[in-house]
């Protein structure tokens, strides 16, 4: 059975992170939903403003990336956020390098060893311990709207590729993160400080922080059938790859970019000792 969310407890927890002042969040929580995403996009669509935050304990009908479901277990962190940048549209995956970088900074400081694995996961010990969508409305040429979904496991199952916030804490006598409230005050305020990097310090400032966890750097993988080996990402979030061509004379290196969606570099099925 799943626990009643408690509102304040978020608020409080949201104040403190702000020492003392009060939130810019508008807060929309409920027990189910099928969509965070989609009832946020309703929401937008009846006049809320940025920064409203839709949050549901389970979902019947959740999107990852691509098209893909996100299954949505009891005990799990489901919330969507509105932001309204000013970023051409081509520059929209920007926003999920922002939130990828904010909200992994963010469980960090609390002692959570998470690292960035390409494009949008968040990965804990080799294992997925959530994910982020981002959906845009565009016009003219520019976001007009955009929603961050964010999925992080906290109590629900996972996959055996998968690992939970609580699972990893029973190694630890004291919890980092103690309640489903702080972890989503985490999530929030990493979200807020993943936008203001990208605002305020610009594309190569936030890269270079995302670049710096990144787990997938050095990693070997197979394009058409000839071996690279991943460099780095860029400002588009496209993944650099440095491609080794062989001829009778020499080794020719050649870097190519590879879409999001277009190649998955996996998970481990086994990790390191929880």
């Amino acid at each position: 059975m799943s626990v009643e969310f408690d509102r304040q407890k978020l608020e409080l927890a949201l104040q403190a992170g702000r020492n003392g002042e009060n939130s810019s969040f508008s807060l929309h929580i409920f027990d189910h939903l099928a969509s965070t995403n989609q009832t946020l996009w309703n929401l937008l669509a009846q006049g809320a403003e940025s920064w409203s935050v839709v949050i549901a304990q389970q979902q019947t009908a959740g999107r990852g990336q691509w098209g893909r479901q996100w299954i949505s277990h009891p005990g799990g962190l489901y919330l969507s956020v509105a932001i309204a940048p000013k970023l051409e549209a081509s520059a929209s995956y920007q926003l999920t390098l922002a939130s990828a970088w904010g909200i992994a900074n963010q469980l960090r400081c609390y002692g959570v060893d998470v690292g960035i694995k390409w494009p949008n996961d968040l990965v804990l010990n080799g294992r997925k311990l959530g994910g982020i969508l981002t959906e845009t409305k565009i016009n003219h040429g520019y976001i007009h709207q955009a929603v961050i979904g964010v999925g992080i496991n906290w109590t629900n199952p996972v996959p055996e590729t998968g690992i939970n916030l609580e699972m990893w804490q029973a190694c630890y006598a004291t919890k980092p993160i103690s309640c489903l409230e702080t972890l989503t005050s985490i999530v929030l305020r990493g979200i807020e400080s993943g936008m203001k990097c990208l605002v305020k310090e610009g594309i190569n400032i936030l890269l270079s922080r995302y670049l710096e966890l990144l787990t997938n750097v050095g990693d070997k993988v197979c394009i058409n059938d000839l071996a690279g080996t991943v460099v780095g990402v860029t400002s588009q979030g496209e993944l650099r790859i440095s491609l080794e061509t062989y001829d009778t004379t020499d080794i020719k290196t050649t870097e190519l970019y590879i879409e999001p969606g277009t190649i998955s570099l996996g998970y481990r099925k086994s990790s390191v000792p929880l």
